[in-house]
């Protein structure tokens, strides 16, 4: 976003804010660490069965990046989301959008830390 989005409200930007508000209205958690989210994109109107069927489950992998979907759905679920440190973030076609979030199993960092290269 920029400075003009504060007055010159464009459309992704409307799109964000509403995400935002959603997000908050549905009351979403993200744990600070150890979580995996998966994205799953609804798939376009305008394919066909053959190509719905065949792509759905499967990996997204044009845009928009998975980096920045997490990156809005921190934003929207923290105010300071620079506390998160551990996650691991997917997207998959599908035939609804949705996100889903669930607690992965726990490292051992220390010896992840430790080890010798």
């Amino acid at each position: 976003m920029t400075q003009r989005d504060r007055w010159a409200k464009r459309p992704a930007v409307l799109r964000y804010f509403a995400f935002k508000d959603e997000c908050r209205l549905h009351n979403v958690q993200l744990p600070l660490s150890g979580s995996h989210v998966v994205f799953i994109l609804p798939m376009s109107t305008s394919w066909s069965k053959k190509k719905k069927a065949d792509m759905n489950g499967q990996p997204h992998t044009q845009k928009p990046d998975v980096d920045n979907l997490f990156k809005a759905l921190a934003d929207a679920v923290y105010d300071d989301d620079s506390k998160l440190w551990n996650f691991q973030a997917s997207k998959f076609w599908g035939n609804s959008g949705r996100i889903i979030i669930t607690k992965s199993q726990p490292q051992n960092f220390d010896e992840i830390i430790n080890a010798s290269i």
